[in-house]
Parts: C-alpha cells; structure tokens; sequence
C-alpha cells in the first residue's frame, strides 16, 4: 500500500472542508431567499402593532425624516395626536428596538417593545406583557424629558435586578423626547 504524501493530505482535507462549507453557504441563502420576504412583513406587522399601542386611534402617520447624532433614534413617524418614534438604545443584551409615543405637548402618551435580547426573569420582564411588564412601562406615560430612576417627579422605579435594562428604556424614551422637542 502506497503512503500518501502530507501535501496530498492536506490538500484532500482542505478540498473536502471547501465543498461542505460551499454546500452549507448556498443552504443558508436558500433559507434566506425564502424567508425574507416573511420577516419582513413581520416586522411590519409588530412596527404597525406598536405604532397602534402608543399613539391609539390614530389611523393615518407619516414618517418623519430626522437625523439622530447618537444613532439611538431609528424612525420618526408624527400622526394626529402626536409622534412615534423608534428608538433603539442599548441594554444588557443589546439593543432594545421599542417604539415611544410622545404628545404634541412633550409628555410621554406609551411605551411599546418591538425586540430586544434581554434576559429572561430579569430585563426581558420590561417588555413582557405581564403585570410587572405593563405597570413598568407605565410608569411613563406623562412624564416629560430628563426622566430618571429614583423616587420622585419625573423618576420612575427600575426592575429589580434589571438596572442596565431600565436605564436603556429611560435613555431611549429621553431619546425620543428630545427628538420630538427638536421636531418642534
């Protein structure tokens, strides 16, 4: 039996990972061309659904062209009883994509979370649809811009062991009051 020669080797293994890693590449776009006209509209769906939560009733919004120097604020759409602005502030997992409904007077109207990567039990508890979730998110609604975290005016109460969490939600809905602020 010949012995083949390490040249050879390690060209045949190189060769055999080549067309696996092609053969993978080529199944994940295929993946990719199917679904992502359905995560798109998905995406669309949760925008849509969360546009309805924090500016309820308003059925005609336009977006609103805005330049954000922090890169924290997305989109701005303005309908008739105010703005809804996309921010997308940093938390412990990531960003938190939500979107803040904002009056034409500056006060805070809702919060909704479109996605986020938090932890679940922990920040994940900010967005969930659960007690803690909406009495947390709640908390905004009326406050106007330098919101914080502590007892008193303009300050809410942070989720218990999710202070990175709440801060990033505070940053963003400050965000969002300050865009709107420049809006006019």
């Amino acid at each position: 039996m010949k012995k083949e020669s390490t040249l050879m080797y390690i060209l045949r293994l190189t060769v055999t990972l080549l067309a696996i890693c092609a053969v993978v590449a080529l199944a994940l776009a295929g993946v990719n061309t199917i679904t992502k006209d359905q995560i798109a509209a998905n995406k669309a769906a949760k925008t849509t659904a969360a546009l309805q939560q924090v500016l309820p009733g308003v059925t005609d919004v336009t977006e609103v062209s805005f330049t954000d120097a922090t890169g924290t604020v997305r989109k701005v759409y303005k309908g008739e009883s105010g703005y809804a602005v996309e921010v997308a502030p940093n938390g412990f997992g990531g960003a938190i994509t939500m979107m803040v409904g904002v009056s034409a007077e500056g006060q805070v109207l809702g919060i909704s979370v479109i996605s986020h990567a938090e932890t679940p039990g922990l920040g994940a508890v900010a967005a969930a649809n659960t007690d803690k979730g909406v009495s947390f998110r709640d908390q905004f609604a009326g406050l106007v811009s330098g919101i914080t975290i502590g007892d008193g005016e303009n300050q809410i109460s942070a989720i218990s062991g999710a202070t990175i969490s709440s801060q990033a939600i505070v940053d963003g809905v400050n965000a969002a009051l300050e865009c709107v602020k420049k809006l006019g």
